[in-house]
């Protein structure tokens, strides 16, 4: 990763342009070309560096119910179960442990019964019960990641 992907990252991790030329706006404040940044942006993706682009929205503010859910998946089942897990839209996170709960997901949806019935047809799926912990007080932690001369 050279300093122009260090700069890029800084950008589109929390300032990314809403313009209908986002990678231009980028590639100007930077010194590259649209094309240059949009490239640079794939091969981050392809090589894991970026995960996932998208919008953050404030779940709460527009009337969904967020959830913090684990199970005790055994081993011969865990790549069935978090593959279903993964194929909901709803799913924000989702984490292995080395514990008895060992997969570990956060969930929003429009309603709480929206999230039983999204756990239940999980579990029917699976044939794993899900331990259902919704928020009762909410601590968001906004974080970024310097990437460029500031963080060194």
């Amino acid at each position: 990763m050279d300093a122009y992907d260090k700069e890029i990252l800084d950008i589109i991790q929390s300032s990314f342009p809403v313009d209908p030329r986002p990678y231009a706006v980028v590639g100007e404040a930077v010194g590259l070309t649209e094309a240059e940044v949009l490239a640079r942006v794939r091969r981050l993706k392809e090589e894991g560096v970026i995960r996932r682009m998208g919008a953050n929205f404030g779940s709460r503010q527009l009337g969904w119910r967020s959830t913090l859910c684990g199970a005790e998946v055994p081993k011969d089942k865990l790549d069935a179960f978090v593959a279903e897990v993964n194929k909901h839209p709803g799913v924000t996170h989702n984490y292995l442990r080395d514990h008895k709960f060992n997969v570990w997901f956060a969930l929003i949806a429009p309603s709480s019964e929206d999230i039983e019935n999204l756990l239940a047809e999980i579990t029917a799926a699976t044939g794993v019960e899900i331990m259902n912990l919704p928020a009762s007080k909410l601590f968001k932690i906004k974080v970024d990641f310097a990437m460029g001369d500031s963080a060194e």
